[in-house]
């Protein structure tokens, strides 16, 4: 798969993570499994998904995605 189309797959999960933080722990998945596509390809990581994915593992989901 191109890069763009995994970049925009991942775009569309955080979307979906900010529009249903009830299922972000599941949405927080996907993205790790895209970012890992994009690492395996061998293709470079946007560095503000690579730092949202450090603070999804150092803080607790709920202080970036609060439940409504």
């Amino acid at each position: 798969m191109a890069f763009e189309a995994l970049k925009a797959q991942v775009y569309m999960i955080l979307d979906e993570i900010a529009a249903r933080p009830e299922d972000r722990h599941i949405l927080q998945e996907s993205l790790r499994e895209k970012l890992a596509e994009l690492s395996a390809l061998g293709l470079p990581l946007p560095q503000d998904l690579v730092r949202l994915e450090a603070e999804l593992e150092d803080r607790s989901a709920d202080d970036l995605y609060p439940h409504r």
